[in-house]
């Protein structure tokens, strides 16, 4: 059973850093795009950072500059560096992967059960 396991998230206060870890588990197939996603109740889970398994990046235009993600592919591990953190980066972050999946020959995306960020003072 795939499953992805967050880690990192808390209480920040402004200016500040987190480091944001997603581990995948349960899996040997490859592992296509890994992202992180946010949601503030009330709103739509919106892209924060996306990466390939190639290592291409894309990023939100509000946390470009601020966040970095990264990925291992060997310990297939996505991760989030957070700096410069205002209090509008306030959400529940969640992980995505893009898995294969044999028993229909297509890949599917995979979520984790989310981390809630909170950035004040």
């Amino acid at each position: 059973q795939v499953q992805l396991v967050e880690s990192g998230g808390g209480l920040v206060q402004p200016g500040g850093s987190l480091r944001l870890s997603c581990a995948v588990s349960g899996t040997t197939f490859s592992i296509n795009a890994m992202g992180w996603y946010r949601q503030v109740p009330g709103n739509e889970r919106d892209l924060v950072a996306r990466i390939t398994s190639g290592g291409s990046t894309k990023y939100a235009d509000s946390v470009k500059g601020r966040f970095t993600i990264s990925r291992d592919n060997a310990k297939n591990t996505v991760y989030l560096q957070m700096n410069s953190l205002k209090p509008e980066d306030t959400a529940v972050y969640y992980c995505d992967a893009n898995i294969f999946r044999p028993d229909r020959m297509t890949f599917y995306d995979y979520w984790g059960q989310g981390t809630q960020v909170t950035v004040s003072s």
